[in-house]
């Protein structure tokens, strides 16, 4: 775009005072197209649901489930999260129905989107009619002079203060709803850093704050090196945690890192990722903090690592069941593969459901291939009419297409795991087999009986005669699985212990290893004791 009075490298020397003038008026200009363009696009939502609603309902589908998978199609549409699709869904009704001045007030350029949605949240407690009487007040035609010289706080002010007036008894019950909505959260935060929020009753936080902040202060009189906020941080850990004064950096957690071998055992620079620990796990981290990380809870004997296994060329190994419902350790790889976030396109919600791509009831089967994680919402949206997903490959990565009712295709890729030693390092193995299986079906990982059985991809390189392209005994084949995590390095002759026991390699004439649950136990008969009831054997046993 060539900016009047400037080339396209940016002006050259002095600019005019009328051309700066110019540039001025042209962003005022467009901030008001950008604000049209945000009411058409709030009317053509509310068409779209309205459309969806309608067609549901023809179908006979119950009124709480009708236009699920609207905020999906518009999040899609907007490159936005599904979630962020709702809220704008929910809050374009309400203008378009609801709210009319206001919405004639966005569309002319006057208000923009987020003071209008503003409008919205502030009397979401009142009645249509109040909040007819507000939307007059405020957004009417004899208003909108005084609407655009208010700032976003003194809005929000006079909204509060004409809501008040109209109904004092709503405004006091959102008041009373809001204290027993209190919680507390956590979210990844930049630099390895968490935001631990707690949303508490006005009074109760401020008491808090000042307790922390007078213990923090007389700490710094005594001769404490540490900032005020760094005591004070650190008090409010040790107590939520009942720890000594000190001693922040001990408490006992769980470690889940999806990490290269090479990056914990060795001096790797591939980065690990922390899947779980948060909603959302904590993001990426770089390998010397995660080498830190396992090293402190080795040291303290305060956190488990669970071994994460990929094939050499960076994915994880495939796992099936006959069960309907993902087994632990199958939902602890696909949470591991999508790292803690759904796999949705655009979605940056933690995972809550592990979820059949193609439907267990339309033949689906259960395993990594067939899973993905999701949040309640994707879950929930891709159950509405018309939604269709089938699994495909990105790059050597597993990925998931999605249709929509409306034809539109989405494509969401699983991220890249680390990189195992096994992907660059390649060493002949002699006397394996085509899979780079070792002689007799060998069990290579510890612990049976208590994870996923797993069978890696098995591909051989054939000359067009059908015939080996080089001799068995000259081949370099890659080991069919390694390590991605471990505890410690084993001693010899012992295998690594870790949560999960994940991965197994067996004879190519067995194949997968089935899953079998032990049968019921039987009936005792009239008269004798009961006995004691027997849970299920989830071990992984082959076939007979």
């Amino acid at each position: 775009m060539m900016l009047p009075g400037a080339t396209d490298t940016g002006p050259v020397g002095p600019v005019a005072a009328a051309v700066q003038a110019e540039w001025v008026d042209l962003l005022g200009e467009l901030e008001a197209v950008k604000n049209a363009v945000t009411a058409t696009q709030a009317r053509l939502t509310v068409a779209l649901d309205q459309a969806a609603r309608g067609e549901e309902a023809w179908l006979s589908i119950r009124a709480e489930r009708r236009g699920r998978g609207v905020p999906n199609q518009v999040g899609g549409a907007l490159r936005v999260s599904p979630h962020a699709g709702a809220g704008f869904v929910s809050t374009s009704r309400v203008w378009v129905t609801q709210m009319p001045h206001t919405f004639a007030a966005l569309e002319a350029g006057v208000l923009s989107a987020w003071r209008a949605t503003l409008l919205v949240r502030e009397t979401s407690h009142l009645s249509l009619e109040h909040r007819a009487l507000i939307d007059e007040e405020i957004c009417g035609p004899a208003h909108l002079d005084e609407l655009a010289r208010m700032g976003t706080r003194r809005l929000i002010a006079r909204i509060k203060e004409l809501a008040a007036k109209l109904d004092v008894h709503a405004c006091v019950k959102r008041n009373a709803k809001a204290v027993s909505e209190r919680r507390v959260s956590v979210r990844p935060a930049p630099d390895l850093m968490v935001y631990l929020t707690a949303l508490v009753p006005m009074a109760q936080g401020v008491q808090a704050y000042a307790q922390l902040k007078a213990t923090a202060e007389s700490a710094k009189a005594t001769g404490d090196e540490r900032g005020v906020g760094q005591i004070m941080a650190d008090t409010l850990i040790e107590r939520a945690t009942a720890r000594e004064p000190g001693h922040a950096n001990d408490v006992p957690v769980t470690i889940n890192l999806l990490v290269s071998d090479q990056t914990l055992l060795a001096d790797g620079n591939e980065p690990a990722v922390v899947v779980e620990g948060a909603p959302a796990g904590a993001g990426v981290i770089p390998a010397p903090v995660a080498r830190n990380l396992a090293a402190h809870a080795i040291d303290t004997d305060t956190a488990w690592l669970r071994s994460i296994y990929v094939n050499p060329h960076g994915r994880l190994l495939a796992t099936t069941s006959t069960s309907r419902f993902h087994p632990q350790g199958l939902a602890a790889l696909l949470r591991a593969r999508e790292q803690g976030i759904c796999a949705t396109t655009w979605c940056d919600a933690p995972i809550r459901h592990t979820d059949h791509i193609t439907p267990h009831a339309d033949g689906g089967p259960t395993s990594l291939d067939n899973g993905q994680g999701l949040c309640a919402r994707c879950n929930h949206a891709k159950q509405a009419p018309g939604w269709r997903q089938k699994t495909t490959q990105l790059d050597g990565r597993h990925a998931v297409e999605t249709v929509m009712p409306t034809g539109h295709t989405y494509v969401s890729v699983s991220p890249t795991p680390p990189t195992p030693v096994g992907a660059s390092v390649m060493a002949p193995v002699r006397g394996a087999d085509s899979s780079g299986a070792a002689p007799g079906g060998t069990l290579v990982t510890g612990q049976t009986g208590r994870g996923v059985d797993t069978a890696p991809d098995r591909s051989a390189a054939a000359s067009s005669d059908g015939q080996s392209a080089t001799p068995d005994r000259d081949r370099v084949t890659a080991p069919p699985w390694t390590p991605a995590a471990g505890m410690t390095s084993p001693a010899p002759g012992r295998t690594p212990r870790s949560r999960y026991s994940i991965g197994c390699q067996t004879r190519p004439d067995h194949g997968a290893i089935a899953y079998r649950p032990s049968p019921p136990p039987r009936r005792t008969r009239p008269g004798r004791a009961r006995a004691q009831r027997r849970r299920p054997d989830l071990s992984w046993t082959h076939p007979s």
